[in-house]
């Protein structure tokens, strides 16, 4: 049995730790807002140049290495953290990822450290990048599409699918498995007026120009809903610990009072034993 002075010590640090917490929770809640705010940044612009890419005809006699991905090895990417905690998502993405690949026989490219280690235990070949950092975000996105791009073109890879975590909420998160390539045309919406395009370069040329912009602008978007992810689990995991805590101080507070009450009904049978010895 504990003595009381090392049950306050336990009070106290575990109290002290609560802080520390709810601290962490504040910072977490804090990143959450700013990614989220972040992420929404440039969507118009975005939104205009998948506008763009409507309105190129959709001919069957396209050419462009980035359009014609069959007889083609596919490829998955699964975005995974290098950070504690997310023990739980990191395993359902490469779950979800490794599924893919014995399904379809896809090439697995992995994000994130956490990833690359699930991988090496499962004995799986793969390519791997650096895990997702705020500072460098953008820059990791752009490395990540001229790889694609790279290995689209001289047709080392084909159809590419991409698995990541996505936070709907700071307290709910989900896997989300988005197909990359071959770049898919958003339905047409009517057309008052028929119209026609000036082709002034090859429209195989023009149209696999915007895949590339717009698969880098996708990158950047899912690394940006990766990094979401990560902090709500973050404070989904603080949020647990801080319950704990909880419970184990008021075991602590337990038995603290049980054990001073025991204190002083002993001192206080002994003062009287006394008291009767010296009468």
């Amino acid at each position: 049995m504990k003595l009381l002075s090392q049950i306050k010590k336990d009070l106290e640090f575990n109290r002290n730790l609560a802080s520390l917490i709810d601290v962490l929770k504040d910072i977490a809640i804090f990143q959450y807002h700013v990614i989220e705010r972040n992420i929404k940044s440039y969507d118009r612009i975005f939104q205009l140049l998948e506008g763009l890419f409507e309105m190129i005809p959709d001919r069957g006699d396209l050419r462009h290495p980035l359009l014609n991905l069959t007889q083609r090895t596919p490829g998955v990417i699964a975005v995974t953290s290098d950070v504690g905690f997310l023990g739980a998502l990191n395993i359902q993405v490469m779950s979800m990822a490794l599924t893919e690949v014995e399904n379809s026989g896809a090439r697995l490219i992995i994000i994130g450290e956490k990833g690359k280690i699930y991988a090496q235990e499962k004995n799986i070949p793969y390519t791997s990048f650096e895990g997702i950092k705020d500072e460098s975000r953008f820059i990791q996105a752009m490395h990540l599409r001229d790889y694609i791009v790279e290995e689209e073109f001289n047709e080392r890879l084909g159809a590419l699918r991409i698995f990541y975590p996505y936070a709907t909420s700071i307290m709910t998160q989900r896997i989300m498995a988005l197909q990359l390539l071959p770049f898919k045309r958003a339905q047409r919406k009517e057309i008052l007026a028929p119209f026609e395009v000036i082709e002034e370069s090859s429209l195989g040329d023009v149209a696999g120009y915007l895949i590339y912009i717009l698969l880098g602008q996708k990158f950047y978007e899912i690394f940006g809903l990766s990094r979401l992810a990560e902090v709500a689990a973050r404070f989904i995991h603080l949020e647990e610990s801080g319950y704990k805590l909880d419970e184990i101080e008021g075991q602590l507070r337990l038995q603290y009072f049980r054990q001073r009450h025991e204190l002083i009904d002993r001192n206080m049978r002994e003062l009287f034993a006394a008291r009767l010895s010296f009468r």
